[in-house]
């Protein structure tokens, strides 16, 4: 059965640590449940991030489920004066809890990596095996200046909102801009714009109310099984983060994708799915 974002799509209310709102989800499959995680940039959702994804995954014997983090797409929108990677993890232990779920694995890119960090320090026992894609809350890089390119133009896109910056956003998401077509364009400015701005204008002030936490010194922590993957050509997150994760963490391994740039698992979809599923089964 080929699955589709209507056909999957679900709602939930959800009640976690003083956090009390309705998430929207996609939900497909069955057997062990993988949560897959989305990026903080405008527009994200987690069909967006997880396309190319989603259908390898129910197919591979896992019940595959796509949260759009609080503010996010159809989920409601919020304000927070804290961390929103904590926020996301609370939601994704939230999500577990209304529908039933003890156990899962996480997948996580960017600021979804983030969260499922947060996951893993908050809820350990509640984790089965931990995947991340060019995760932030690592601090500060040691060779690429900071803010980056990548997320100067993010930010922007945030305080801006246009097609214009949208498009000079997603133009170094990837190593190969012809993927970039413009019906995905489309799509990303519409869910962006979906609210009228509601969830740009949020995420600017949660952002100011706050930041995100450097978790590095709190890697050690983390015991699950983790599978880092990084876009070698990564403009949003340098790689040589990826070497902090794998030195700080007790049982972690790095894959770096060639011609790779801040979406492994879009860019790569099927190499990527292959490498998850693997490591995920075995």
């Amino acid at each position: 059965m080929k699955h589709t974002e209507q056909s999957s799509s679900q709602y939930v209310e959800i009640d976690e640590d003083g956090l009390r709102l309705r998430v929207h989800y996609n939900d497909a499959g069955t057997g062990k449940a993988v949560i897959l995680l989305h990026g903080g940039g405008p527009g994200a959702s987690g069909w967006s991030n997880y396309s190319r994804n989603f259908h390898a995954f129910v197919d591979a014997g896992f019940r595959t489920i796509l949260l759009d983090c609080p503010g996010f797409n159809k989920s409601d929108p919020i304000l927070v004066t804290e961390d929103r990677a904590v926020v996301n993890a609370k939601a994704t232990a939230g999500l577990m809890n209304a529908l039933g779920i003890e156990r899962a694995s996480l997948v996580g890119n960017s600021l979804g990596g983030a969260s499922a960090l947060n996951f893993a320090l908050r809820y350990p026992e509640r984790l089965d095996r931990l995947v991340l894609m060019g995760p932030a809350g690592l601090g500060k890089s040691l060779f690429v200046p900071q803010p980056t390119e990548g997320i100067k133009h993010l930010v922007n896109v945030f305080r801006e909102p246009s097609m214009e910056s949208l498009k000079r956003m997603l133009s170094v998401f990837v190593f190969d801009q012809s993927g970039m077509t413009e019906e995905l364009i489309a799509q990303r400015y519409e869910s962006m714009m979906r609210d009228g701005g509601v969830h740009l204008r949020n995420w600017v002030e949660s952002f100011a109310a706050g930041a995100m936490s450097d978790l590095s010194p709190r890697l050690r922590e983390i015991e699950a099984p983790t599978l880092c993957t990084w876009g070698r050509d990564d403009r949003f997150l340098p790689l040589d983060q990826g070497i902090k994760l794998i030195t700080e963490l007790p049982n972690a391994a790095l894959h770096v994708f060639p011609q790779c740039g801040h979406w492994a698992q879009w860019e790569h979809a099927d190499a990527f799915n292959r490498l998850v599923i693997d490591f995920i089964v075995n």
